[in-house]
């Protein structure tokens, strides 16, 4: 692998409904499709997706329907219609037969990529990263309760400056890349001020999804490679809901992410990046 990491472009395409926005670099092995979470964007894989592209690997990440710079729709924010959008886009982009993507999802998106590998196939293989074991139903009764808990800050009348300012106690571990990519996911107002790029209404939604619906059906659904990739300061280790998940899905196996966040991506892409190409092994004939 090169020392000098090659870039990314941004890109965007049409889907039902629709435009996309993608992240990308060419590469003639394998794709690798990188989906982030829950009000994230795609530039929190910029580490992980710039390692992947040295590696000789073709690599998308993408903004999911309404956040960063993709388009707001009316509707559509539940793990279900994520999923449709991303099967969709592998449609879009010709990813059939030894091209058939690896996948790794983050958080909610491990929920969505747990989803279409389950409901929709056409993938070589998937990765849920601190995520796709998430049914909030078990920890809240209500959803109302859940929202109590889980509902985003407020972030009225902060600045640019103001958020950049604040933010650089944030994540002081991650390489700067994984800390550029958390401040994308804010955009500016013409009075100056900055707002999440995901509505708070669409926020709920997703919320809403994430406590509804229950993935342990999907497990012994996924017939491909899965790596679960959990971070030991999210979820404790040989916690639960990860060893249901392993135990369930017929091909899984498990890296414990010890003194890893949430955004484990973001923060140690050298250790993502040789686990997703180990998965990629797993995935050929």
């Amino acid at each position: 692998m090169s020392d000098v990491l090659p870039g990314l472009v941004d890109d965007d395409i049409a889907l039902p409904g629709f435009r996309m926005a993608l992240r990308r670099a060419p590469g003639e092995r394998r794709p690798f499709l990188l989906v982030h979470g829950l009000a994230s964007n795609a530039r929190l894989w910029d580490g992980v997706a710039r390692r992947l592209a040295a590696a000789g690997h073709e690599v998308v990440a993408v903004d999911q329907r309404g956040h960063g710079r993709s388009e707001e729709t009316v509707d559509g924010y539940d793990t279900s219609t994520a999923a449709c959008d991303l099967s969709d886009l592998i449609a879009a982009l010709g990813w059939t037969g030894d091209r058939a993507p690896v996948v790794a999802g983050q958080s909610w998106g491990g929920n969505v990529v747990l989803t279409l590998a389950a409901e929709h196939r056409g993938v070589g293989a998937i990765a849920l990263v601190d995520g796709g074991w998430i049914h909030l139903s078990d920890r809240f009764p209500t959803f109302d309760e859940c929202w109590e808990q889980l509902a985003p800050p407020v972030f009225d009348g902060w600045t640019r400056a103001s958020l950049e300012e604040r933010a650089r106690s944030w994540n002081s571990d991650w390489p700067e890349e994984g800390r550029l990519g958390a401040l994308a996911n804010f955009g500016d107002l013409p009075d100056g001020t900055v707002r999440p790029h995901l509505a708070r209404e669409h926020h709920r939604s997703i919320v809403h999804s994430l406590w509804q619906d229950d993935p342990r059906p999907l497990y012994p659904r996924v017939q491909v490679p899965t790596l679960l990739m959990a971070a030991v300061d999210a979820v404790p280790l040989g916690s639960t809901p990860v060893t249901e998940a392993l135990d369930r899905i017929p091909d899984a196996e498990v890296q414990w992410y010890v003194g890893a966040h949430h955004d484990l991506h973001a923060q140690q892409p050298d250790r993502c990046t040789a686990d997703l190409l180990a998965l990629e092994v797993r995935a050929r004939p």
